[in-house]
């Protein structure tokens, strides 16, 4: 019999050391789904800076595919004046894809 006390005392002893956690696991479960139908609305929608971002960055994008553009219509248009048929088609191909971009800028 001397066993029982000191086996109800360690589970005395346990239980109050587990409380917290207890509660914490069981308020962590009641959140839960809040948290995650939180999470779903705000995958879902866009803030209007995560849209400026996002119009920033594909203007730059724009810009930067230009600029390579339009150094390639350079290039190709100084050789078709020296004779190159080739780079006379490249450059007419470089200067449609340039007034492309431009007609859809925004």
């Amino acid at each position: 019999m001397p066993r029982s006390p000191r086996l109800a005392l360690a589970a005395l002893a346990a239980s109050l050391l587990l409380s917290g956690c207890i509660a914490s696991t069981a308020a962590s479960i009641v959140t839960a789904p809040v948290r995650i139908a939180g999470k779903g609305v705000d995958m879902m929608t866009t803030s209007q800076s995560e849209a400026d971002e996002k119009r920033g960055r594909n203007m730059r994008k724009q810009e930067e595919r230009l600029g390579k553009l339009q150094r390639s219509y350079d290039r190709h248009n100084r050789d078709c004046m020296d004779g190159d048929r080739e780079a006379c088609e490249q450059a007419r191909l470089d200067y449609a894809e340039i007034q492309n971009l431009r007609s859809n800028w925004p």
